[in-house]
């Protein structure tokens, strides 16, 4: 057998850095659909990645056109209407450098999009534009078999990253929503998902609005010394 290395080109690890690194979580697209076969190759592509005992657990439904339209309507009558209603339990409380993270990524948000500490109205508007799913064209659902359980939804996670990496060095951006997960019930209704699947998140995804003030800003990352525990 071959080593599987043969396989690995020069300058294969600088790419893949490369694509990382210019990702993020675009929160302003362009009213442009994509053709069917680009979403499909990305999908393709995201297919590589593990899973426990290669299930594969994760089903997609994918919006476009009126489709998107009918569903962005339907979750914004869901946020008025309904309380939080996720399949999958959301965490508890974010605490320490979890908190502080968490923060620092809405505050650099809302200095981008021009809304200043206390304007709580402009933070419920910009918190809404996740039921817009940010203008994207496309919405990918993430759904996991309830009886897989955690493993499954860790499964789901590890598609979401390859989806979005391929998307990125396709040029599509993307951003994965667990706020869309939060009406799951809205979700199962709307779509018609089996119910014995838990809705994991959402990716939104189509060509970035690069002149968004929203698509502005980069969080950042820790380093590999904040993250390993040499033994």
């Amino acid at each position: 057998m071959r080593d599987m290395t043969d396989r690995i080109e020069a300058g294969d690890f600088e790419a893949l850095d490369r694509v990382m690194r210019a990702r993020f979580s675009c929160r302003a697209f362009r009213d442009e659909a994509l053709p069917r076969d680009l979403i499909a190759r990305i999908v393709e592509t995201a297919q590589q990645v593990p899973s426990w005992c290669n299930a594969q657990p994760w089903q997609l439904t994918i919006t476009s056109g009126p489709a998107t339209e009918a569903f962005r309507a339907a979750l914004q009558a869901a946020v008025d209407r309904d309380g939080h209603d996720p399949d999958i339990a959301f965490p508890d409380s974010y605490d320490g450098i979890y908190r502080d993270r968490r923060r620092t990524c809405g505050w650099q948000l809302y200095e981008a999009v021009g809304v200043e500490k206390g304007d709580r109205d402009g933070s419920a508007r910009q918190m809404r534009r996740n039921f817009d799913f940010f203008g994207a064209p496309h919405v990918a659902v993430v759904t996991t078999p309830r009886a897989l359980g955690t493993y499954g939804a860790v499964d789901c996670g590890a598609f979401v990253t390859g989806f979005c990496l391929a998307a990125q060095a396709l040029g599509v951006a993307t951003i994965p929503q667990a706020a869309v997960a939060g009406y799951s019930k809205a979700v199962h209704a709307h779509l018609g998902l089996d119910p014995e699947r838990d809705v994991v998140c959402a990716i939104s995804f189509g060509r970035p609005d690069m002149d968004h003030p929203a698509n502005a800003f980069r969080t950042g990352r820790a380093g590999p010394e904040e993250v390993i525990d040499w033994r």
